[in-house]
């Protein structure tokens, strides 16, 4: 496919995909209808436009193309689902071939699931397979997708929880085999998704420079998602009810910035700067889980005690004051040790480096001699920048010239 057209394709079908998402929350706003829905469609947003960008600008590489394909999956079930609702439910015949718009939604989510969760996986970054010993769990999956979205297709019952719809091609002789086909459908799916995580897993564990700096972009997305879902969960179990919604809100959106970094990884674009996101993330996430514990259990103990020794129930403004204030002056102290203990821990490398160089520092104040120096210099050049040969070529000092004037 030639890159014009490809480009042409990407956005159309990304433009397309916009409309019918706008379409749809309009629709939830008006009606109320899963308005919780409205993060997934943010994603599915996302997913069109890097994938956009993605196959206009690397054609060849289909995991723009999955991006792309994926999102408008989504975003004609969902939108063809509301014009099915509106004609059959809130306004009944006001609109031509409302049943049959509910059909879309019964299958559409099966291509949508697989693109992103099985086959992207499978050819990040390069557009390759890791060998061809992944060959037969794509041809596989396609074979299973295909039965899934016929039986799918046909399936009797409910089309959503939210709305009293059915499929109209549903087809009551497979109620019986309801619960063993979701089963099997189930355990399939599962079973590519860890395929396609294995995939991942080993192609990191064989990936050097470049390579993995791209799977370190996905891989950062990948974990932040899952520790926000552990976060939020230890939040409701906690009963933090505004901070678990806070968390889950967050998490919405890092799962939305989960295609951005694919994007920038596929495009190799800032692509080292990946080190300095982990680095600040593992900074800045223990430090301000660290501050947040820290004020809560400051002003739980206070009120507390305030509490069993006034009998007062409200906290005074001026307790809250100097706890806010507290907090302000511990931040710099702490951010200094926890980026010392990760420095330590995670970037060994980088730590013993700048240690070398400050040794070295304080021995270049001190130190005459000529030769002791030049092999102290290769040796901390050797050590922190282990360049592959190191020579140190020095400029013989020129004797200056004697100028003689006019006699």
């Amino acid at each position: 496919m030639k890159r014009r057209t490809a480009a042409w394709l990407a956005w159309s079908l990304c433009a397309l995909t916009i409309a019918l998402v706008t379409f749809v929350v309009v629709f939830s706003v008006f009606y109320r209808d899963n308005l919780r829905d409205l993060a997934f469609l943010l994603a599915v947003v996302s997913n069109a436009l890097v994938g956009a960008v993605l196959a206009s600008h690397r054609p060849r590489n289909p995991v723009g193309w999955f991006f792309v394909f994926s999102a408008a999956s989504f975003a004609v079930s969902e939108a063809t689902f509301r014009y099915a609702v509106y004609g059959l439910v809130i306004d009944p015949g006001s609109l031509p071939l409302a049943r049959a718009m509910a059909w879309p939604a019964t299958w559409l989510w099966v291509p949508g699931v697989l693109l992103v969760l099985v086959f992207l996986p499978l050819y990040f970054p390069n557009g390759r397979l890791l060998s061809l010993r992944c060959r037969p769990v794509v041809w596989l999956a396609i074979f299973v997708s295909g039965a899934a979205v016929v039986i799918w297709s046909f399936f009797p019952g409910k089309v959503g929880d939210a709305w009293d719809i059915t499929n109209p091609l549903g087809l009551a002789a497979l109620r019986p085999a309801v619960g063993g086909l979701e089963v099997v459908m189930a355990v399939l799916f599962l079973g590519f998704i860890l395929s396609s995580v294995v995939s991942l897993v080993v192609r990191f564990r064989r990936s050097q420079g470049q390579e993995r700096q791209q799977m370190k972009w996905l891989t950062y997305a990948a974990a932040t998602v899952v520790g926000m879902v552990l976060l939020t969960a230890l939040l409701e179990a906690a009963n933090l009810v505004f901070l678990s919604e806070m968390t889950a809100l967050v998490t919405d959106l890092v799962i939305a910035g989960i295609p951005v970094g694919v994007g920038i990884a596929v495009l190799k674009y800032r692509l080292y700067d990946i080190d300095v996101v982990i680095n600040r993330t593992l900074v800045y996430g223990p430090l301000t889980a660290l501050l947040v514990a820290l004020y809560l259990g400051g002003v739980t103990v206070t009120q507390a005690l305030l509490r069993t020794l006034t009998g007062q129930e409200k906290l005074p403004q001026l307790v809250i004051v100097v706890s806010t204030l507290l907090i302000a002056a511990l931040f710099n102290p702490l951010r200094r040790r926890i980026q010392s203990f990760i420095d330590r821990r995670f970037y060994r490398s980088k730590y013993d480096a700048r240690k070398t160089l400050e040794a070295f520092s304080a021995k270049l104040r001190d130190e005459t001699d000529l030769e002791a120096l030049n092999s102290e210099l290769v040796g901390v050049v050797r050590v922190t920048m282990q360049p592959a040969h190191v020579s140190l070529w020095l400029r013989p000092n020129q004797p200056l010239r004697r100028r003689e004037g006019p006699g």
